[in-house]
């Protein structure tokens, strides 16, 4: 596929340690994921954070840095068979000397059984387990897995580094007259720390215009839905947020985040704590009940 048909964000991929932006906490000098590549002893990884905070790039740069192979499943649509057939090649690796890193996507989508299979290939060290994960690791992936894994936590990118990405990419493009100041600020603000968002928006809205304004980045990027999901940790996260305005008579919080819930389809009436100490009735009313 010619570099001119991927998405933005998959062209402008780091492809060295040097090269990313934000995660300065796993990647500043003398921190974890900046020693094990220096070393060259790669670990088994649990990746846990937002969407578009780099966790696929820095899997595959840790592959590259280390020299081994590199191989990709996503949880979503691999099954026992897919695993299989990467163990038989990592055996095939290990009798040449080479080195296998298997990445797991969203690897939470595993379950119990599909995990446990893992378990004797990470013991034995015929494969490095890198799994990536927007949901607690804790609750989601087995205890005897994390065991054997250092669990990493991915922060989503600031306003200015989501600047920073956006202008590489234009400097790459050779593009950086044809985007406002204004335009970049509001492309960062909506990107909500995701650099994948950011640069999507980008390449829709250099499609649309020669010249870049807010108001051409209004139209190509639209709304973006918050987030927030049914079952995982942004639901519940918001929902403590919200107990924890009202509890603190916050007015202007416990607003913000009801809008937040409203905003993103919850559910009408929706108990917000499991002994009913508080809870929101008739949401879509606005009417809020506390007990």
């Amino acid at each position: 596929m010619s570099d001119s048909r991927q998405p933005l964000a998959e062209r402008m991929r780091p492809q060295t340690l040097d090269e990313v932006i934000g995660q300065s906490h796993l990647l500043g000098e003398g921190e974890l994921l900046r020693r094990i590549v220096k070393n060259g002893e790669p670990v088994s990884l649990i990746l846990w954070g937002p969407p578009g905070t780099g966790k696929t790039t820095l899997a595959r740069i840790i592959a590259r840095e280390v020299k081994a192979e590199f191989i990709e499943l996503s949880a979503v649509t691999s099954g026992k068979k897919d695993v299989e057939q990467v163990i038989e090649h990592a055996r095939q690796n290990w009798n040449l000397g080479l080195r296998t890193i298997l990445f797991v996507d969203e690897i939470h989508r595993f379950n119990k059984a599909q995990q446990d299979a893992f378990l004797p290939h990470v013991e034995s060290g015929l494969i490095t387990l890198i799994g990536a994960t927007t949901e607690n690791p804790s609750f989601e992936v087995i205890t005897p897995l994390l065991s054997r894994s250092r669990v990493l936590v991915l922060q989503r990118l600031t306003k200015d580094e989501i600047i920073s990405v956006l202008k590489r990419a234009l400097k790459v493009l050779k593009k950086s007259k044809q985007v406002s100041p204004k335009a970049l600020d509001y492309l960062a603000e909506l990107s909500d720390g995701d650099a994948r968002v950011a640069l999507g928006n980008l390449e829709l809205a250099l499609s649309f215009n020669e010249k870049v304004t807010p108001e051409v980045v209004k139209a190509a990027a639209q709304k973006r839905l918050p987030g927030y999901d049914k079952k995982g940790d942004s639901h519940y996260d918001v929902i403590s947020a919200f107990i924890k305005s009202l509890r603190g008579s916050d007015a202007t919080a416990a607003t913000y985040y009801l809008a937040r819930m409203i905003d993103a389809g919850e559910d009408p009436e929706v108990c917000c704590s499991a002994n009913g100490d508080f809870c929101v009735g008739k949401i879509s009313g606005w009417r809020v009940m506390v007990r």
